[in-house]
């Protein structure tokens, strides 16, 4: 009975320890948004700009859930789907992985416990739902807190306007912190569509905003703060949010 009672708390140290030793988890929010302001255009999640970090992750063999705003399944932008993109098609060829999309959690329901970092996917239609949503102040300051990761995309920065640290600031204030910039917004032709640019709304809450090429892949950390300017930054900012959790 006694060799027995060994064996038994010796399997429980063992089953600790292999949860400690357990790989990060990271969660992807995504917008629930699909209105293009007051146009007749839609619009929603920018679709490599949740796919590649996703495929990064994954690839270095960290967790990782999706949720968005409202729960259920996001909208996608149409135009990101026009790109011969091979990580797009694997994703939505898989059952697996395109079920993640369709049945998205609610964030407000999720437990930030869970996660050791959270990624902010872009599209334009986080600029309209990311910075309303109380769920992302309270999420993601949780994560923060409790020493863990931020990450943004694109526009997926938005979210980072309303998240404060413990002592109630933005915690991007005094941070470098990337995000699509004016110049690419004019560019697109929709800097009178949305509601304000993200870059001079991350400036004003005064994070130093840096600005790579346009539509080239850059990707600034600062802490633990990562961000991406444009989609071609997706694989880049996955890749350091990766390195990142792995120290």
């Amino acid at each position: 009975m006694k060799k027995l009672f060994s064996i038994v708390v010796a399997l429980l140290a063992l089953s600790s320890a292999s949860l400690a030793l357990a790989a990060p988890r990271v969660l992807i929010v995504a917008t629930s948004h699909e209105q293009m302001g007051d146009t007749d255009e839609k619009t929603g999640l920018w679709l490599s700009e949740l796919t590649h970090p996703y495929h990064e992750l994954k690839k270095a063999g960290f967790e990782v859930e999706i949720a968005s705003i409202k729960g259920g399944a996001v909208p996608v932008d149409a135009r990101s789907l026009a790109d011969d993109d091979a990580v797009n098609f694997e994703f939505l060829a898989s059952p697996q992985t395109r079920s993640l999309l369709d049945n998205t959690r609610k964030l407000a329901d999720v437990s930030p416990k869970r996660y050791q970092a959270i990624l902010f996917a872009g599209g334009h239609g986080t600029v309209w739902d990311f910075p309303k949503s109380p769920a992302v102040n309270s999420v993601a300051s949780a994560i923060y807190a409790d020493g863990g990761y931020v990450a943004a995309l694109c526009h997926g920065p938005a979210a980072l306007l309303n998240v404060t640290g413990p002592d109630g600031k933005p915690i991007i204030a005094g941070k470098k912190v990337a995000g699509f910039s004016n110049v690419e917004e004019k560019a697109v032709g929709l800097a009178e569509v949305v509601p304000y640019l993200l870059q001079d709304e991350l400036t004003a809450l005064g994070a130093n905003y840096q600005e790579g090429k346009a539509w080239e892949s850059f990707v600034v950390q600062d802490g633990r703060i990562i961000t991406g300017q444009n989609p071609q930054s997706a694989a880049e900012l996955g890749q350091v949010l990766a390195k990142a959790l792995k120290k």
